[in-house]
């Protein structure tokens, strides 16, 4: 395993991290589950990714019970506020009233005093940004934060934030959390450039976009029984992918692949790894041995030629628009 700055801050992470977002509480029991942790530790993944919301808080529970036992010093853990964890108004969005609870019940769930990165899972539009900021930087003076970032915020979204912050005297961003693979690079017009020029890194997730850049979605064909594809809890974000277009074009990437003697996932968490300005890619599992695979992407190199290829393959498919980047206009 490979490691990264996160950003430009002292913070080392695993250039390949683990995310539970639809597998611990929910997807994966947790038997499973903590086998796929076992796993990830083994193969030398130290950087862990999840968020209050995941599977309504039972994620963050799963994972600090998987992690018990394990030398927090040797452990990057990363979790998130602003969706939904409750029924009433305050428990959702960026406030300092749900950002202070939440961080506490993150804390305890994870049976941890502190996460390493805590993240907002959006932009709260109905927050004050002042008023999120401030919150963030009393947790990092508090000691129960040691870093601060975001995840699916536009470019403008972000300096906003910076300008605050050194405006203020407040802890900047290190990081960002976008979706991010060869076939969404929403990323690349604005934020990245942003990013490098600030000092953040990216923590990308859904490199595999969803299942779909291992291949075995084929065009014409129903998706194979028990995947993501057919799972209720899965399916939202992967069907607009499942277009015979977007799957026959996927299959050419096949013999690319293989010239690598690579898997078609390894190939795909390869690539976001080309990009400098990515920290880490975060790869979920259901089975132990996906993690195994995945991890086989740290310290890939991939030339200028068959970055093209990718590209030449790829084609019209990928998505670019910067406007894809969007937080809710009101609180869920």
């Amino acid at each position: 395993m490979e490691f990264r700055h996160l950003g430009r801050s002292g913070l080392m992470v695993s250039e390949i991290s683990y995310g539970n977002w639809i597998t611990h509480g929910s997807q994966v029991e947790e038997d499973a589950a903590k086998e796929c942790v076992k796993a990830a530790l083994d193969e030398g993944i130290t950087t862990f990714d999840t968020a209050d919301v995941y599977a309504g808080t039972r994620a963050e529970e799963v994972l600090g019970r998987a992690l018990k036992g394990v030398r927090r010093e040797s452990l990057e853990i990363f979790t998130k506020v602003y969706w939904p964890t409750g029924p009433g108004p305050n428990d959702r969005g960026l406030s300092r009233k749900h950002i202070t609870e939440s961080i506490h019940g993150s804390l305890r769930r994870l049976q941890t005093d502190y996460v390493d990165l805590y993240q907002a899972h959006r932009f709260d539009h109905e927050t004050p940004l002042e008023e999120t900021l401030k919150t963030f930087d009393d947790l990092v003076r508090q000691g129960k934060v040691l870093y601060v970032g975001v995840s699916e915020w536009s470019a403008e979204q972000i300096a906003a934030a910076l300008k605050i912050a050194d405006e203020m005297g407040f802890d900047r961003l290190v990081s960002n959390q976008p979706q991010y693979s060869m076939l969404w690079r929403v990323i690349e017009a604005e934020v990245v450039p942003l990013c490098e020029k600030e000092g953040l890194g990216q923590i990308v997730w859904s490199p595999i976009a969803q299942g779909v850049l291992t291949g075995k979605y084929l065009p014409g064909q129903p998706p194979p029984a028990g995947s993501r594809a057919t799972d209720p809890s899965g399916s939202n974000f992967i069907s607009r992918m499942l277009t015979d277009d977007v799957l026959a074009r996927v299959q050419e990437l096949k013999p690319i692949a293989s010239d690598l003697g690579l898997t078609m996932a390894q190939l795909a968490v390869a690539w976001v790894l080309q990009n400098p300005n990515v920290s880490s890619a975060i790869v979920g599992a259901t089975k132990p041995e996906q993690v195994r695979d995945n991890v086989k992407a740290s310290g890939v190199k991939l030339d200028a030629e068959v970055m093209k290829k990718i590209d030449d393959v790829l084609g019209p498919i990928v998505e670019r628009d910067p406007a894809k980047t969007v937080s809710p206009p009101k609180r869920p």
